[in-house]
């Protein structure tokens, strides 16, 4: 089988649908990273509009993967010529967090007991896209989405990050612990020591607990998952 050559179009849009499909991530949460609208990449795999990625979203892309930008339609330059396979060449470790995947389910419906919390796999995020995605600093672990409750927000098997760092609390998506069991909910204040665990899909109702009934785990600040 000849290998599709990425310096041309046909063969960078090829190479950015097999980095997604690897990864799990939707194309319009690509284009979403790169600040534009949901069909952005979704029109230059399908319909080659653009022509060719800018030299800035072929950057950021290549940095989210791990790949030369050469792989997703940069100019063909060679190795000494190209600054990012430079740095690539001689990346130091540092330049990468690993996230651990814990062998956990956190429930979006019912509820779930934990299994494990040994590491049993781990993803490699730059550590520059994580501080433009604001999670210096974050202590982050990945673990699964079971359930149907966050719907269409979060969907069965999704992957997501969770930054558990010690912040004063704020309403959004967190997981949480009632007793000993997990759950993934949108969280919001509800009055003086009270909380309200609201779900997306709304076949299933809110639900109203102390502050002393829950512990929150960490907040959900990324997702990934088949499309």
């Amino acid at each position: 089988m000849v290998k599709p050559d990425e310096t041309h179009p046909d063969g960078a849009r090829a190479r950015l649908l097999e980095l997604s499909q690897q990864r799990g991530v939707s194309l319009a949460r690509l284009s979403d990273m790169l600040g534009r609208n949901a069909s952005y990449l979704q029109q230059f795999i399908r319909k080659g509009s653009p022509r060719k990625l800018e030299e800035g979203d072929r950057r950021t892309l290549a940095t989210f993967f791990g790949v030369a930008e050469e792989e997703l339609g940069g100019g063909g330059e060679s190795p000494q010529e190209n600054s990012y396979a430079q740095t690539r060449m001689r990346r130091d470790p540092g330049d990468w967090v690993d996230v651990p995947r814990l062998d956990i389910g956190a429930s979006a419906g019912p509820g779930a007991l934990p299994v494990s919390e040994q590491a049993f796999d781990a993803f490699r995020f730059s550590r520059r896209w994580l501080a433009e995605q604001g999670l210096e600093g974050a202590q982050l672990v990945a673990i699964t989405v079971e359930g149907d409750s966050m719907e269409p927000l979060l969907r069965n098997g999704d992957e997501i990050l969770i930054d558990r760092a010690p912040r004063a609390f704020r309403d959004g998506v967190h997981v949480v612990r009632l007793g000993d069991t997990l759950m993934v909910k949108r969280v919001a204040q509800a009055g003086a020591g009270r909380f309200a665990l609201l779900s997306q899909n709304l076949s299933y109702p809110p639900v109203e607990v102390s502050a002393e009934e829950m512990e929150v785990i960490g907040r959900v600040v990324w997702k990934g998952g088949r499309i």
